[in-house]
């Protein structure tokens, strides 16, 4: 019962932590970009966001995006970021490989941050963090408490007062 349990908080971890890796995979707000101080960005309503699809300018009333389509002119961190959130989105669900949504989401922005000037971190890139650490947790749950549900609690020990010695363990299926 502890098993099937721990399998099903595993795995309800593990879909939540699928579902932000798709939502991060899915959203262009990454990085919040500004040529300015924060103040002055915030002021002139001229901040950018970049994410993995498209790389978007947010003015006064009006947000715009540019699709990234030339994979050729792409930096190849870029690339790389998409094929690791696609390939965590897609062995995410069971807890298989969250590892790629990690190493995407730490590495576009360190990347990014050498070509343009970066104010903040976006909800996507956030997104993608919790969702990855979900995923790596409900799988290490799943991992852990995986064998037979009859053996799970076969190894517990509990010491017994009465005829034995005191300084003994007693197998709890005696």
């Amino acid at each position: 019962m502890v098993a099937t349990c721990l399998h099903l908080a595993g795995f309800v971890c593990s879909f939540v932590g699928w579902i932000g890796v798709v939502v991060a995979t899915a959203t262009n707000d990454w990085v919040v970009t500004c040529g300015y101080t924060i103040t002055t960005c915030r002021k002139m309503d001229e901040l950018g966001s970049k994410g993995l699809w498209a790389d978007c300018v947010m003015a006064t009333g009006l947000y715009h995006c540019k699709p990234l389509v030339d994979i050729l002119i792409l930096p190849g961190y870029v690339q790389a970021c998409r094929a690791l959130m696609i390939a965590a989105s897609v062995l995410g669900l069971p807890a298989i490989f969250p590892m790629c949504g990690v190493v995407a989401t730490i590495w576009f922005p360190v990347c990014a941050h050498r070509e343009t000037t970066i104010m903040s971190f976006g909800y996507s890139l956030y997104t993608g963090w919790i969702g990855s650490a979900l995923c790596l947790f409900g799988g290490c749950v799943i991992v852990c408490c995986s064998g037979d549900a009859q053996t799970f609690g076969e190894n517990r020990f509990y010491y017994g007062s009465g005829s034995s010695s005191p300084t003994h363990a007693k197998s709890a299926h005696v």
